[in-house]
C-alpha cells in the first residue's frame, strides 16, 4: 500500500528535518520506495503494514531516537487521499494569493477544509483556533500540496 506521512512542524532550520534525512529515516524503518516532497514534512512511502496507527506510532517513537526531534505524524493512504481529492470541497472556488485552500489533517481521523484569508485573518490565527479545539495532534497543508502529493504517489 502507498501512504504519505504528514509530519507536523517540519522546517528547513533543522538539518535533521531535511528531505534526504527523512527519506533515510523512513528507509531505516523498513518502508519502501520512499520519496520526500517539498521541505515541509511530506514523506511518501510503501508498506505492507495496513494499520495506519501502527505506522504513526513507529515513526513518532523513532524520530527522537534517530533524528533527535519529536513531532506529531499523521499518515493517510493513497486511497484516502484520492477519495478526498475526488470529493473536492473547493470545487467552483478560486485559490488565490489572498485566499488559500487548506486541509487540516486530524490525528484521530478526518479533515477540516478551510479557505484562509491571507490578507485579513491570516493562517496563524486560524491554526491557533484549530489547535484550541483539536489540540496539537493536527497538521495543515495547502490543497495544492495535497494535489502534488497525490500526483507524486502515482
Amino acid at each position: 500500500m502507498k501512504y504519505v506521512a504528514f509530519i507536523r512542524g517540519v522546517g528547513p532550520e533543522n538539518p535533521n528535518m531535511h528531505g534526504d534525512k527523512l527519506k533515510w529515516f523512513f528507509e531505516k524503518l523498513g518502508f519502501k520506495n520512499v520519496k520526500s516532497l517539498l521541505s515541509s514534512g511530506n514523506v511518501i512511502f510503501e508498506s505492507n503494514e495496513q494499520d495506519i496507527k501502527e505506522i504513526e506510532k513507529s515513526v513518532e517513537k523513532n524520530l527522537p531516537k534517530m533524528l533527535n526531534f519529536s513531532r506529531t505524524t499523521i499518515v493517510r493512504s493513497e486511497i484516502e487521499l484520492k477519495k478526498m481529492l475526488d470529493t473536492n470541497p473547493f470545487e467552483g472556488k478560486q485559490d488565490l494569493p489572498a485566499s488559500r485552500f487548506n486541509v487540516t489533517f486530524l490525528k484521530n481521523g478526518g479533515e477540516i477544509f478551510s479557505v484562509i484569508d491571507t490578507v485579513g485573518t491570516g493562517t496563524t490565527k486560524i491554526m491557533a483556533e484549530l489547535e484550541k479545539k483539536y489540540g496539537k495532534e493536527i497538521t495543515t497543508r495547502t490543497w495544492k500540496t495535497v494535489e502534488k502529493v497525490i500526483k507524486k504517489m502515482r
